[in-house]
C-alpha cells in the first residue's frame, strides 16, 4: 500500500514507518520538525527512513492548509497514519495556540485530505489523557470521557468528535488509538524516561512529582507499533449493535472506533525509577514533589477491544523495555 505517515520524524512516527517499508509498503513521511525538543534527533530519526528507496520525505506542517489540500491532491494514498500533533501535557498550559493550530487546525486539514483523496482508512493518534478527572480504573473506551484535565486533553478528544462527523457524514473509516506513556529507544526528550537518564547520568536530581506515586501504564514502542499496524489493517466499521438509546462512547453506527493501547500493567513511577537505577547501575537522587496540574494520578489500560478485533499482545515487560532505552541512550550519546 502507499501509505502517508505525518510526524514522520517523531517518537512513535518514524518507528511505524520503519515497519511499514520493512514489511512493503511505501511510505511518504510528513513532519514540520519544529523545535519542540532537539530537532538534531528528529533528523537521526529521518536519516535512517530516508535511506530507504520506498520512502520519500515532505517538509510540511499539517496546519497548513494549502499545502496540505496539495499533498492529497497530487498524491493518493491508500490508508494515512495521523500521528503529527502538539504533544505535552504541562506545555499546553504555557502555549495553548500551538495545540489548537496543530491538532485542531491540522485534524481538520487531515480529514479533509482523507475524505477527498478517498483514502480506505484513517488511523490517529488520540491520548490516554481524555480520560481526564475519570478515576474509575482500567480505563475503558466504554466509559465517558468529557472532563478533560488539559487542553492537550481536550484537542485529543475533539479530535475523535471530528472523526466521527467524518465518519458519519462522508462513510470515512477512522479510528483513534488513545496511546499510554510510550518509551523505548529513540524516544523524545522531554518524557519522563529520557529526563532520568540524562540526569541520573550527570549526576542531578530527578524532579519526581505526586512524590511518586503515580501509576503509568508504560508501554514499550514495539508493543505499540504493533497495535498501530494491526489497527491500520482492520479497517474501522460501523457497529450494528449500537443503540442511540443507550449510546456507547466507544464505537458507533459510523465506520468509526477508538481503542485503548496500552501494557494493561500499570508501574508505580518509583519502581520505573528503580528499573533505570538497574539499567544505568548508579542511584538516583528524587526531588519529591507535589502532583502538576493537569496531570492524573494513574493510568491503566483496559484493551479487551484491541485484543478481541486485532489480536493485541503486548509482550514487553517494563525492566527489559527500560534496559532497552539505556542501550540505547549510551550508544547515541556516546556515553
Amino acid at each position: 500500500m502507499r501509505i502517508l505517515v505525518t510526524g514522520a520524524a517523531g517518537f512513535i512516527g518514524s518507528s511505524v514507518a520503519r515497519v511499514l517499508l520493512a514489511r512493503g509498503d511505501s511510505v511518504v513521511g510528513l513532519d514540520n520538525l519544529n523545535d519542540y525538543y532537539d530537532v538534531r534527533l528528529k533528523h537521526a530519526r529521518l536519516a535512517s527512513l530516508q535511506a530507504h528507496p520506498q520512502f520519500s520525505f515532505v517538509p510540511l506542517d499539517v496546519a497548513d492548509r494549502l499545502g496540505m489540500a496539495a499533498l492529497f491532491a497530487e498524491q493518493r494514498f491508500d490508508r494515512v497514519v495521523h500521528l503529527a500533533a502538539q504533544a505535552g501535557v504541562r506545555y499546553s498550559l504555557e502555549n495553548p495556540h500551538a495545540y489548537v493550530d496543530s491538532n485542531l487546525v491540522g485534524f481538520v486539514n487531515i480529514l479533509e485530505g482523507c475524505r477527498h483523496g478517498g483514502v480506505g482508512h484513517l488511523v490517529y493518534a488520540s491520548s490516554s489523557s481524555v480520560y481526564g478527572a475519570n478515576g474509575a480504573l482500567p480505563f475503558s473506551v466504554h466509559d465517558n470521557v468529557d472532563h478533560p484535565l488539559s487542553l492537550y486533553a481536550a484537542t485529543k478528544k475533539a479530535n475523535e468528535l471530528m472523526a466521527h462527523t467524518y465518519s458519519s457524514l462522508f462513510n470515512l473509516p477512522t479510528t483513534g488509538l488513545r496511546f499510554f506513556t510510550v518509551y523505548g529507544p529513540w524516544g523524545r526528550p522531554d518524557m519522563a524516561l529520557f529526563k532520568f537518564t540524562q540526569n541520573i547520568l550527570a549526576g542531578k536530581p530527578i524532579d519526581v512529582f505526586n512524590f511518586g506515586q503515580h501509576r503509568r501504564d508504560f508501554t514499550y514502542i514495539d508493543d505499540i507499533v504493533e497495535g498501530v499496524i494491526r489497527t491500520l489493517d482492520h479497517t474501522a466499521e460501523g457497529n450494528p449493535a449500537w443503540d442511540n438509546q443507550a449510546p456507547d462512547p466507544g464505537s458507533s453506527r459510523a465506520p468509526w472506533r477508538v481503542y485503548n493501547i496500552g501494557n494493561s500493567q500499570p508501574v508505580e513511577l518509583l519502581r520505573y525509577i528503580e528499573c533505570i537505577e538497574q539499567a544505568l547501575g548508579k542511584k538516583a537522587e528524587l526531588n519529591l514533589l507535589p502532583l502538576q496540574p493537569g496531570d492524573v494520578p494513574d493510568t491503566f489500560a483496559e484493551v479487551s477491544d484491541l485484543v478481541r478485533d486485532v489480536d493485541y499482545r503486548p509482550a514487553t515487560p517494563v525492566e527489559e523495555g527500560v534496559a532497552r532505552f539505556v542501550a540505547w541512550y549510551r550508544q547515541y550519546y556516546g556515553v
